[in-house]
């Protein structure tokens, strides 16, 4: 498909960054194997409770330690029965003395935000304070549900798929798509921390998804809103997007709570492989944050949505790889990708010391792309 990596100019991916690896319940009572960045990584929880990630190896023969089980806070390989401790070190092995084995390779990792973060690269360089503060994760004020899917596409698709969201009236044409996000013209801009793209929409009526919304803030499903949508991409590959909608003429966007429904769709974008990555999304409100039922409802068509991405990406991607050779076409709804990818390959650059600028940006153009409402 043209990528970085395929073309032999290196990865795709910066490595010195957080990453979220999982969520708390998958580590619970168990090791969990996955492959971020393409590094294969086993976590799981120490004697103290504080999550571990190791190289997913087994120093005696070579086994997937997360095929194993936990035993007092310690890993245990499911082949003989080694026991590996928090720090990479085999502790031990019925009838065997193992204390000479070097320690395996240890990964960063952090839990805050209801995930477990995990920092590929260099583990000296892992810095708490370059993860991103997630307000909607630490106040009462705000309600969360969300979910998570493997999706086998370039985890920049995603990117770009979120950062347009033009493709909503075609492949969400039944929850939260209209012909009012066509029309209405979309701004880019970019300064070194964030991608941002915006869309507004005056005196319409609502799409299904955001007339279940207005209900379950106490509001009419029939009034004529006002609507927007602002997608912000922040490295490594994390786009939170501001979306609502509010009673006309009580000021769109910064209408008072009371009169909207207003929300952050959350997507952190971890990858995988080059064709494969992890998806984990949900929406944070700030309506009804004590309807739990509300929260069920709104999971449950988020994860529809979603899926309905996931199979159009799924086949872009084999597209893609089905005709290596295809340039695509480049149009001005494209400008918050593009500019992300160019973001993406900064951060790369500067980890592998290329003081001259990025690799390719991948399948779109690396060049700023213009739109007829501002340029980017």
């Amino acid at each position: 498909m043209g990528s970085a990596m395929q073309a032999g100019q290196g990865r795709i991916w910066p490595k010195d960054a957080w990453y979220v690896a999982c969520t708390p319940d998958e580590i619970e009572d168990r090791p969990l194997g996955r492959t971020i960045c393409g590094e294969r990584m086993v976590f799981f929880r120490g004697p103290d409770g504080v999550p571990t990630a190791l190289e997913d190896f087994c120093p005696h023969r070579g086994a997937p330690l997360s095929l194993g089980f936990m035993r007092e806070g310690r890993l245990v390989c499911g082949y003989h029965g080694l026991v590996m401790d928090c720090l990479g070190k085999a502790a031990e092995m019925p009838g065997q003395k193992v204390g000479g084995f070097p320690a395996g390779r240890r990964f960063a990792v952090i839990e805050r935000f209801g995930f477990i973060w995990v920092w590929p690269g260099d583990p000296e360089a892992a810095d708490p304070a370059r993860l991103h503060h997630l307000e909607w994760a630490e106040s009462d004020d705000w309600a969360y549900g969300g979910g998570y899917y493997h999706i086998a596409c370039d985890y920049r698709l995603m990117i770009d798929n979120l950062m347009d969201l033009t493709h909503e009236t075609y492949v969400h044409a039944a929850s939260i798509g209209q012909k009012e996000i066509d029309e209405a013209p979309v701004r880019t801009r970019a300064d070194e921390n964030e991608v941002v793209t915006s869309r507004f929409m005056e005196g319409i009526k609502a799409p299904p998804f955001w007339r279940m919304a207005l209900r379950g803030a106490g509001l009419s499903e029939d009034a004529t809103v006002d609507r927007w949508q602002v997608c912000r991409f922040s490295l490594p590959s994390h786009v939170m997007i501001e979306v609502g909608v509010a009673l006309e003429g009580q000021g769109g966007y910064d209408a008072p709570e009371a009169a909207k429904a207003s929300s952050i769709v959350v997507d952190f974008i971890t990858p995988e492989t080059e064709t494969s990555h992890h998806y984990f999304w949900g929406m944070a409100r700030r309506f009804a944050v004590d309807d739990a039922a509300l929260t069920d409802t709104i999971r449950e068509g988020q994860g529809k949505i979603f899926a309905e991405d996931l199979d159009m990406l799924e086949q872009q991607q084999a597209n893609l790889l089905r005709w290596p050779e295809r340039r695509l076409l480049k149009l001005n709804i494209d400008a918050g990708g593009v500019r992300s990818r160019m973001m993406i390959d900064r951060a790369i650059a500067a980890e592998n010391a290329e003081p001259n600028g990025a690799a390719s940006a991948g399948d779109l153009p690396a060049e700023p792309a213009r739109e007829e409402a501002g340029g980017v």
